[in-house]
């Protein structure tokens, strides 16, 4: 059945297994892909073949580098020797990769004769993917189609189930810590300045000057130590690449903006117990030695 839209259409098979050299495990994303696929293909090849053939994988090239990997090293696949015909980038998470081997050798090893996992459809330029979507699912029957933007979705909330959740719970805990540390240098670091304080009192400062004092100090402590927060931050995911990990670490703005919100509002709390104490300060204790 021809539906209005569909430029072409490319099926897929795909099932999450391991790729195995010497013992070394490394769970992945297998795609079966044709030889002739327009869509599903490795997006970013660094060195090889674009498409396998028959007895051949591409995985990516930072999981190869990791286990000690090249170009026509062979690696385990359904239990199937496959020879390394190709290195991908940008197919690999923190938990798993993407690994392209042959349609053939997937229906051949895993008996997925007449299965198809995905049919990715290439829409027609002028046409829109919400059109299209709602005239497949209206045309054919017992499928579910799904824009790119649909899709892409669905799959970082099960990601996020996977992992990105555990990262998430480690990253606010560090935070936390984080700022229950700085809150405590505000606080010690402003009643060690107590006599200094009481002293610009009795010679005739204002409570609100003092205020002003103490606040414009914590933030700019608090600012000294977040650019340098974010400048190591910002090196580390320039070097973190070049190590062959596939850990990636990225700064946003979003990001940026609510941790510096963040930080100056504990900063402002932090310093409002010793402001209080140095409001009530007598100047006259100040020459007796407190």
């Amino acid at each position: 059945m021809a539906v209005p839209g569909v430029a072409s259409v490319t099926p897929i098979l795909y099932v999450t297994h391991n790729v195995v050299y010497q013992g070394e495990r490394n769970v992945a994303y297998i795609i079966g892909i044709l030889e002739n696929a327009e869509m599903g293909v490795p997006w970013n090849i660094s060195s090889g073949l674009t498409l396998p053939g028959d007895e051949q994988a591409i995985i990516d090239r930072r999981i190869a580098e990791k286990s000690g990997l090249g170009l026509g090293d062979e690696v385990e696949i359904f239990g199937e020797e496959f020879e390394l015909a190709g290195l991908s980038d940008g197919t690999a998470t923190l938990v798993n990769s993407v690994a392209f081997i042959s349609m053939k050798d997937f229906e051949n090893l895993r008996g997925n004769y007449g299965t198809i996992s995905y049919l990715m459809v290439k829409v027609d330029p002028s046409e829109s993917a919400q059109d299209v979507t709602a005239r497949i699912e209206s045309q054919v029957r017992d499928v579910t189609a799904q824009t790119r933007v649909e899709f892409s979705r669905q799959e970082r909330l099960v990601i996020n189930d996977m992992s990105t959740d555990v990262v998430n719970i480690m990253n606010s805990i560090g935070f936390l810590i984080g700022l229950t540390v700085m809150a405590l240098m505000v606080y010690t670091s402003t009643l060690s300045r107590r006599r200094e304080y009481g002293m610009l009192k009795a010679l005739g400062a204002q409570n609100r000057h003092l205020y002003l004092t103490v606040l414009a100090q914590a933030f700019m402590s608090v600012i000294l130590g977040f650019s340098f927060g974010l400048v190591i931050t910002i090196v580390l995911s320039l070097v973190i690449p070049l190590t062959g990990s596939s850990l990636t670490l990225e700064v946003s703005s979003a990001s940026l903006v609510k941790e510096g919100a963040v930080s100056l509002i504990i900063t402002a709390f932090s310093a409002i117990l010793p402001i209080c104490q140095i409001a009530g300060l007598d100047p006259v204790l100040v020459f007796k030695g407190i």
